[in-house]
This record gives C-alpha cells, sequence and structure tokens, in this order.
C-alpha cells in the first residue's frame, strides 16, 4: 500500500481555508476588472525556446520541463521527432510577452489584461515558498509608447483590492530607477552592469541592513569607496511622509544632482505619479517614497513599487513590479512597453494564516443553507425547498441520505453551513418553514413563500 503524501512545495489547503483562498482571488478578480482589464489564460507550458529567452541561469535551473512518454503517439506509428520541447511557465510575464507579440495585430492597445493562473519554480521548498503558487498579474501595455500616467494606476488598483480585503495597514512604497541610475552616475558609476549589480544589492536594504549592504559595496566584488558608499547609505534610506514630504524629497534630490537627465527624468515621472495617485483617490498615508525599492529584475527601467503590511514589517513585500520599456523585443520588431503589479497569492495566503489575520475567513462554507431530511416520506417537498433557495440565489445543500435531526445539525455547524431551513410536518400544514441560524443559536419560523427574501435579509447581516 503507497502511503498518501503531498509532493512538497506546494499549497494543499482543507475546503474552509479554501474557501477564504478562493474569496481572496474573487475579490483580486473584482477589483481588477473594477479598474476595466481583461481577462486571459495562456497554457502552463510554453515552447522551451520561448519560455527560456529572457532567463538567466538561475532562473533556468529553476524551471521544471515537460516530457511525454510519447506512447500514444508510437503506439499510432506517428513520428514524434521534432517535437518542441516543453517546459512549464515560471511566471506571467514571459508568456504575456509571447502572448502579446502573438497576437499584436488582434489586440487594442494600450491592452489592459488581467490573468490569475500557477507558476512552477524548481526552488528548494521552505516555509511560504512553494514550487507551485498562484500569482495574479495585471498589466498595461503599450504600442510604441505609454504615458508614465498610467504606472499610477497600478497603486490604485492595488490599495482597492488590499482595503477589501481587510488584511491590516498597509504602505505602497514607489521608487524610480531612474532616479536611481542617475544618482549613481552622478558618483561616477557609469558602467550599466556595474550600475546593475549596485541596483541588486540596494534592493536587499530593508531585509539585510546597512551594514551588509556597506560590507558588500566596499568589497573585492564592488570595490567603491567608503566616502561613496556612505553617500549610497544615505540616499536609499530616504523615506517620505506625506505627499508634500514627497515632493520635498524629491526637490531636494533634484537639486543635489550633478545634471544627470536620467534623474531628471526620473524625478519628473515621480511627482507625475505622486500626483495622479492621489488624485485617484489613494491615501497620503497609504503610500510613500522609498529610494531602496529596485526590484531585482533588470527589465525594470523606470517606476517600481513594493507593498507591505505596516504591523506585519517580518513579512516582506505582499505584491510588486513596476514599468518596463521593451516586454516582447525578443519576439517582435515592435516596441510594446508596459507597467504592471503582481499579487503571489499563495504565499501571502500563507503568511497571512500564519500571522493570524485570517481567522475570520475560515471555518466558513460556500454552502449558506442546509435543508436536512426531517421525515422520508416528505423528501420530495424538502428537495422541492431546495430548488425554491437555490433558484433565489441562495446556495443550498439537501440532505438525501436522512438519519437523527441533531446529526444532521451537527455536520451542518462542522461543515461551516449558518443556516438549516427545516420542513417538517408541522411546517407543511401551516405552509411555514423554521430557519435555523447556526451562528447566533436561535431559530425563527417565515412563511413558504417568504422563505427567499427571510434568508437574503439575514445573510446580508453583519456576521458577530
Amino acid at each position: 500500500m503507497i502511503t498518501p503524501r503531498t509532493p512538497s512545495g506546494v499549497l494543499e489547503l482543507l475546503p474552509p481555508d479554501q474557501v477564504a483562498f478562493q474569496r481572496m482571488l474573487d475579490v483580486i478578480r473584482s477589483g481588477y476588472e473594477r479598474f476595466g482589464f481583461l481577462p486571459i489564460q495562456t497554457p502552463v507550458f510554453e515552447r522551451s525556446d520561448v519560455l527560456l529567452t529572457k532567463t538567466g541561469g538561475e532562473t533556468e535551473r529553476q524551471v521544471y520541463f515537460v516530457q511525454s512518454t510519447g506512447a500514444l503517439e508510437k503506439a499510432r506509428g506517428e513520428d514524434v521527432e521534432g517535437t518542441p520541447e516543453l517546459a512549464l511557465r515560471f511566471d506571467l510575464t514571459v508568456p504575456l510577452a509571447r502572448y502579446v507579440a502573438e497576437h499584436e495585430h488582434q489586440l487594442t492597445f494600450p491592452f489592459r489584461r488581467y490573468q490569475m493562473q500557477q507558476v512552477y519554480r524548481g526552488e528548494r521548498p521552505q516555509r511560504g515558498r512553494f514550487r507551485e503558487f498562484y500569482q495574479c498579474d495585471v498589466d498595461v501595455i503599450g504600442k510604441d509608447e505609454l504615458s508614465v500616467r498610467h504606472d499610477a494606476e497600478c497603486p490604485a488598483v492595488i490599495h482597492s483590492i488590499f482595503t477589501e480585503l481587510a488584511i491590516g495597514p498597509f504602505t505602497i512604497q514607489l521608487n524610480n530607477r531612474k532616479v536611481l541610475r542617475g544618482f549613481y552616475e552622478d558618483l561616477g558609476i557609469v558602467d550599466p552592469d556595474q550600475q546593475a549589480a549596485v541596483l541588486r544589492e540596494v534592493d536587499k536594504l530593508d531585509k539585510r541592513g546597512p551594514d551588509y549592504l556597506r560590507t558588500t559595496l566596499t568589497g573585492e566584488a564592488f570595490g567603491l569607496s567608503e566616502a561613496v558608499v556612505e553617500q549610497i547609505l544615505a540616499f536609499v534610506q530616504v523615506r517620505s511622509e506625506g505627499h508634500e514630504d514627497a515632493l520635498a524629497r524629491l526637490a531636494e534630490v533634484e537639486s543635489g544632482s550633478r545634471g544627470s537627465e536620467s534623474l531628471a527624468q526620473g524625478v519628473a515621472e515621480l511627482r507625475e505619479v505622486l500626483s495622479l495617485v492621489r488624485a485617484m483617490g489613494v491615501p497620503q498615508s497609504d503610500y510613500r517614497l522609498n529610494f531602496s525599492i529596485a526590484r531585482g529584475l533588470d527589465y525594470y527601467t523606470g517606476t517600481v513599487y513594493e507593498t507591505t503590511l505596516d504591523q506585519h514589517p517580518a513579512i516582506g513585500s505582499i505584491c510588486s513590479g513596476g514599468r518596463y520599456d521593451n516586454l516582447a523585443g525578443q519576439y517582435t520588431k515592435s516596441r510594446l512597453p508596459g507597467v504592471g503589479i503582481s499579487i503571489g497569492l499563495s504565499r501571502l495566503f500563507w503568511q497571512l494564516r500564519e500571522a493570524g489575520l485570517l481567522t475570520d475567513s475560515t471555518g466558513q462554507s460556500t454552502v449558506q443553507v442546509l435543508v436536512p431530511q426531517v421525515d422520508a416520506a416528505l423528501l420530495d417537498d424538502q428537495l422541492a425547498l431546495a430548488s425554491q433557495l437555490r433558484s433565489g440565489g441562495i446556495n443550498t445543500e439537501a440532505v438525501l441520505d436522512g438519519g437523527k435531526l441533531g446529526k444532521q445539525l451537527r455536520y451542518a455547524d462542522r461543515a461551516g453551513i449558518r443556516f438549516v431551513a427545516i420542513l417538517g410536518p408541522q411546517e407543511m400544514a401551516d405552509s411555514t418553514v423554521t430557519l435555523k441560524d447556526l451562528r447566533r443559536q436561535d431559530q425563527f419560523t417565515v412563511p413558504r413563500e417568504e422563505v427567499v427574501s427571510a434568508l437574503r435579509v439575514e445573510l446580508a447581516q453583519p456576521q458577530v
């Protein structure tokens, strides 16, 4: 006998937690659609020559390749030689690049897309990190150009979603890689590869601290002087407090520049983004500048974002993203700039659950009402009641096997079903239904024709 074991590196949930996870997916989906984004889905696997175009060695070592046994084709006498090698997608950005390049002439630009699917990475499984996990991406792709105004929309979308999820106070942190590159140019760090390497180390500041950054940048790999590194540390530890303070910080950066065109452009873009973020209704207490935010991926070219929970900083970023100049340059001659942001939902859900922030969402069910079998002779009438409730838009489970009523009530309670609609001989005689609320531990009787409206009122009430 084989012992049943879940593969390592996956988030497999029991129904109450799966319900909570699904509700988070629904909130994110409705939030994306509320801002006018359209859904797409791409295959779980891509041709490996397409998928690995933009990867480096580390990413390629994490890719799961798909190998068919070819048994069916061989049985049919078909030649499987030349079949393209396939690999599971490791993010949703590369599939998006392929999708837009392939369907470019069928899409309307700017193309506003959201995608919520699982991705796969052959990482070493550890707490909170998975080999199979959900990403929830939203992007705007332009043709030839895309106004920086779209960069302000991502924080507005994320603010709307996280507010609805009610996961506690959070802060959306913004920066612009052009500001960072311009600052490094002013310090004499002009080689693009060296700039990119410094950016990757700076992005680790909040996680590893200034001492790590100081030691690394003055070390043999970088060889920067202590004076230069101290200037970098002072710059990247800047955090704004409020909208006006953010603008003042940008003015200081601009006045201290030695004429870098990149820095001036980045400051101008951040000013416009900050102004529009406020205009879109995001409270100034919920966003700020953070000059250490760089994002580790080199394809980001302008605005970058990270979002953190104020009361749980150890969780780290719960969503991130930014601007990229040319999404699909490897697949088409067209220039397709874009901006987007991603929620790693599997990791976020695990972190919130571990922090005890999902207690109000667990233990519930998608079933709203249970119709028990009180009397076997009334089974047809009880099934008719269940159909009446479903027709009224109420998720209803009907008991088919019967048994003692107490046992059926205990089942409903354990399954997280709030209401039980009882139709027994007395209710049949009176043309009524008895509704039992298992959370409030009370019950009341309503006329049969009013049962749907009565339940709608009860289900709309805040749960206590």
